[in-house]
């Protein structure tokens, strides 16, 4: 039986001389979607915080991740001021692209 939703995963090297690369040494994206809807529905990070995840999540769910994440990238860029901005955004880039990927699959069916 297929489920409703799907599991995405997508990392990126962390930056050096940071909490997330000595524990971690990337940072890690997991997004659970509606398969219908592409709505992102729950979210975990590779951050060392609860804050940072809560933070993270609550920006991130609710998103239709079949849209342009460019609106996700400069909210990420304007309210998380942090030196793991930018591998987040890489690994959210590479999460989408392998959505976008996985629904031109699911069209070609």
């Amino acid at each position: 039986m297929a489920m409703p939703t799907l599991l995405i995963t997508a990392y990126a090297k962390a930056p050096q001389n940071t909490g997330m690369y000595e524990n971690y040494k990337y940072a890690g994206i997991v997004l659970e979607i509606q398969k219908e809807s592409h709505i992102i529905i729950n979210a975990e990070f590779t951050f060392l915080t609860k804050l940072a995840q809560d933070f993270f999540k609550r920006m991130i769910v609710g998103y239709d991740f079949s849209k342009d994440i460019n609106p996700l990238i400069d909210h990420i860029t304007t309210d998380f001021l942090a030196p793991s901005q930018q591998s987040v955004i890489v690994a959210l880039k590479i999460a989408h692209q392998r959505y976008k990927d996985s629904l031109e699959e699911r069209r070609k069916k």
